[in-house]
């Protein structure tokens, strides 16, 4: 563990005025970019993979080289970071890693548009060499956006480990992965359905397809007779092109209709190659439409499985690039979208169309990035076997090596690894890991030999590789170990994994964090000399704690997306708000595994916070505090106790929560902990306790426990808002960093002491005391800087001790012979109830207090009769969101009030 600089027993005296080492007011813009790359500069977050300290570590989900920051990385690196500044504070050897995912389809799409753009060509117009030189000179010029955004907001990475998916050590790692799946028979190539990207020509992933509704047409046809009396059967279809594909028509075992039908034989239409045999099957719903299903194997996932069920021949009737194909008919060479019009129109010729449904919206998958509808297509591909693999990840979790958080996600990751099919490996581009396949000449039969080539292997002479690359997600997936040098076992491999804690949002549960946790389990069977061996001899696991987040969305809880415009761009909160903002904003509203609303004016009062806490830190150091030994008990005040004390119960539970990823209490609890206890109270009460010459040993004390209530929290908060707490306590202690400063601990408040009951029960009664003079004077119409005469009787409610307190904040003198009681308030505190009588005469003036109430009520009545109206418009009220509703109620019920309440004091003015 690091040590704490010793600032307690530097030449600091209490009182001494730092204030002049801040600007006159709060301005992020101007330091943050400085104090970023000054800590980059300083090493400080670099560890050394030698140290004897107790190693943390994250790798940091990698980014696509394509991409720019958007809400949810922010939130994402915010938390990390919260998490890593927090552990560096704490003396670990704190390693977080950076890093870029080559994103193998997007990162070529954008290359291939700009090629088409500038140069009027397409990839195919090059030899692949030549091609993925432009992707690399593309992504020299381009891949740093994100790099920089980090900075931009904080982010505390190690720059000197960054790593790219398709560095040389990381192309290392994934060929000898692939190379040991391959080996141990778990890597296989087969005919399998897969989602095809036409416009891309290649298979895509899962998370690749993004659903739609879209308007259609439900065509109904006849297979069979056209003859009622004879065999026939009635199918309907959204899909009337893929009939060139069809085998069989199949119906429910049990449905009556078509008993006798089972097990014939269908011509097809157009095909003489081709016969639809009539089969049954459990997987129909003989509910719906006709109870018969046309099936086409190639073209369909539950048209494929059936097809493996009951043999099916399975003909592939669309081509890579979505035209129809190898079907012999006229409709050959027509696009999918031709084809689906000119086989409606031959079949209505015919006399085989029953019935046309207009419009028929459903849901069709498309294409992520090139937004083609996907087509379902038996392809040849490279598998990994996932049985083994799933099993590993799923008892990782289930022997609790490695904790979900929250808790009530983890259903969702079993349902997912319990069930997971085999993974298509292959994609047909050229920029990515090229798979490690070699083929050897072919023979007369059409076969060849096939090798796998490892790391420092090299092919037979004659052979060719495999053109098809590795799917991103295989490189990705060995993230956490590969980064860190796997497969050689270096100094940070045995330092730094298994890595602590992996946090990211839940949407890639599935398509990432399972593949990592399967990849990480089998390398450490595989490999148990290089990752340790895991707990009670099982595999080691990647990451022991996973901790999922939701997503970021706009203030009426919808997706954020350019079709709505409702999207934030960070950059622009870091230039408005500050980073600082941003980061609190996010870290304040992240509740674990729960989705996060977001809005503008959430940053707008995160920079109030920021400005508050500037502030309060000048007037501190304005008025003498600093960083100093503090006194004993006996010597502080009732106010000095009750803060210190606070400020332990405070440092305990935000401790428990960010233990327990519960960023959004601990923030909120250090918000409300900082702007209303601190600022709002205790600095106020410094005043009166601190004398203008600062000379009395109360006042001396008092700067010291202010000082070291600014130090712990400005501390606490250093992790989520870094910048402006680094300029605030370097300002306080005339220190070098507050990076590197341990984090508090109970000796830094109250030093274990027992709570003091007595001080914390006085405090809270003055508190109220004092706010309820206030509000009475406010009521009144009394001016703030006003002084009246007050009787208040504060032994009663053991508050002598608190009167010089009371006075200065409530503004109150004590009556003098002219006393004439004007109004009493009672007030209940704990002890007892204390009557207080004012003398506000000659305070206020009647008639302007009058004419302003005049004011507030014409004000409080307009908006009174505005809500009223909106909310008796039946048509508004079946229209507008519940939020926005409850939002106009609110505003009525609190027009309302200030309707009595004025009301209530012109009457009382009479």
């Amino acid at each position: 563990m690091n040590e704490r600089n010793n600032v307690e027993n530097k030449e600091q005296l209490v009182g001494t005025n730092r204030a002049d080492a801040l600007p006159k007011s709060w301005d992020p813009q101007s330091v943050e970019k400085d104090l970023y790359e000054g800590w980059v500069e300083a090493g400080y977050f670099t560890p050394d993979a030698d140290s004897e300290a107790e190693p943390f570590s994250i790798v940091l989900p990698p980014p696509n080289v394509t991409g720019q920051l958007h809400m949810g990385h922010a939130l994402d690196h915010t938390l990390i970071d919260s998490i890593i500044r927090r552990k560096r504070m704490q003396g670990f050897a704190t390693l977080w890693l950076p890093g870029a995912d080559h994103a193998g389809i997007a990162t070529q799409t954008k290359v291939e548009a700009k090629l088409k753009e500038t140069e009027g060509k397409s990839r195919w117009d090059y030899q692949r060499d030549e091609f993925i030189d432009k992707v690399w000179e593309w992504k020299r010029e381009y891949g740093g956006t994100i790099q920089n955004q980090m900075r931009a907001i904080g982010d505390s990475v190690d720059w000197s480990r960054e790593r790219f998916t398709l560095d040389e050590g990381l192309s290392n790692a994934v060929q000898t992965m692939f190379k040991k799946l391959y080996d141990a028979g778990m890597i296989y190539q087969a005919n399998r359905l897969v989602n095809w990207s036409p416009v891309l020509e290649t298979a895509v992933s899962d998370i690749e397809v993004i659903y739609k509704d879209v308007e259609g047409e439900l065509v109904s046809f006849r297979y069979g007779s056209l003859n009622d009396d004879e065999p026939h059967l009635v199918v309907a279809t959204t899909r009337i092109e893929t009939m060139l594909g069809d085998v069989a028509i199949a119906v429910h075992p049990d449905d009556e209709r078509y008993k006798d039908l089972v097990g014939q034989v269908l011509d097809h239409p157009f095909r003489s190659d081709l016969k639809l045999k009539v089969i049954a099957d459990d997987y129909v719903d003989m509910e719906f439409g006709t109870g018969a299903v046309k099936i086409t194997p190639a073209h369909d996932p539950n048209d494929y499985a059936m097809g493996l069920r009951h043999g099916l021949d399975m003909p592939i009737v669309v081509d890579t690039t979505g035209h129809i194909a190898g079907t012999g008919t006229q409709f050959d060479g027509l696009s999918r979208e031709e084809a689906r019009v000119a086989i409606r129109e031959e079949l209505a010729k015919q006399g085989r169309i029953v019935k046309e449904i207009r419009p028929y919206v459903h849901s069709v998958g498309h294409s992520e990035r090139s937004g083609e509808p996907i087509e379902p297509m038996l392809s040849l591909q490279w598998w990994v076997a996932v049985d083994k693999l799933a099993k590993y990840a799923g008892d990782a979790v289930r022997e609790s090596d490695t904790v979900i958080h929250p808790e009530s996600l983890a259903p969702r990751y079993f349902e997912w690894v319990d069930n997971m099919h085999d993974w298509c490996i292959s994609r047909q581009l050229w920029w990515g890991h090229r798979i490690p396949i070699w083929y050897g000449p072919q023979r007369e039969d059409g076969s060849r030999d096939i090798v796998c080539v490892g790391p420092g292997e090299e092919a037979p002479a004659g052979y060719e590789q495999d053109p098809d690359v590795l799917d991103t997600w295989f490189s990705s997936a060995l993230w956490p170990f590969s980064t860190l040098g796997w497969p050689e076992k270096t100094p940070d491999l045995e330092k730094f994994y298994p890595t602590n804690v992996l946090v990211t949002a839940y949407d890639i549960l599935f398509f990432w964090v399972a593949r990592m946790m399967m990849f990480g389990t089998f390398a450490g069977t595989e490999t148990p000399e290089l990752l340790g061996q895991g707990p009670q001899g099982r595999p080691q696991v990647p990451f022991k704690d996973l901790y999922l987040h939701g997503l970021v969305r706009d203030e009426q809880g919808r997706k954020m997306s350019k079709s709505l415009g409702n999207g934030i761009d960070p950059m622009d909160w870091v230039r408005d708000y500050g980073a600082d903002a941003l980061r609190f904003t996010l870290a304040r509203g992240a509740n674990p595994g729960v989705d996060l609303p977001l809005g503008s004016d959430a940053a707008a009062s995160a920079r109030n916070f920021a400005t508050k806490l500037f502030n309060a830190t000048k007037f501190a150091l304005l008025n003498g505090a600093g960083i100093a030994a503090l006194p004993n008990r006996e010597e502080l005040t009732d106010a000095d106790r009750w803060i210190l004390d606070r400020l332990e119960e405070v440092r305990v539970q935000v401790d428990a929560y960010l233990d327990d990823y519960q960023f959004a209490k601990a923030n909120e609890l250090l918000y409300h902990f900082a702007w209303d206890e601190l600022c709002d109270w205790y600095l106020e009460i410094a005043k009166t306790q601190i004398p203008r010459d600062g000379q009395s040993a109360q006042g001396r004390t008092t700067q010291v426990v202010l000082g070291r209530v600014l130090d712990v929290v400005l501390r606490l908060l250093h992790p989520t808002m870094p910048f402006i707490t680094e300029v605030l306590w370097k300002a306080l202690s005339g220190q070098e960093t507050i990076v590197t400063q341990p984090w508090p601990t109970v000796a830094d408040t109250n030093g274990g002491a027992t709570k003091d009951e007595v001080a914390a029960r006085r405090i809270d009664d003055a508190v109220k005391l004092i706010t309820e003079i206030r509000r009475f004077r406010s009521d009144q119409g009394v001016k703030p800087s006003q002084k009246v005469p007050g009787r208040l009787d504060f032994a009663a409610a053991d508050l002598a001790g608190q009167e010089g307190l009371v006075r200065n904040l409530a503004n109150t003198t004590e009556p003098d012979a002219d006393f004439k009681v004007s109004a009493t308030i009672e007030v209940r505190l704990s002890q007892a109830t204390i009557e207080v009588a004012l003398d506000t005469s000659g305070a206020v003036d009647i008639a302007a207090e009058r004419k302003r109430l005049e004011k507030d009520l014409a004000k409080a009545n307009k908006e009174l009769e505005q809500t009223g109206k909106k909310l008796s418009n039946d048509a508004f009220l079946a229209k507008a969101p519940d939020a926005v509703v409850e939002k106009i109620r609110t505003r009525q019920q609190v027009a309302r009030e200030e309707v009595e309440r004025i009301s209530a004091r012109l009457e009382a003015l009479k």
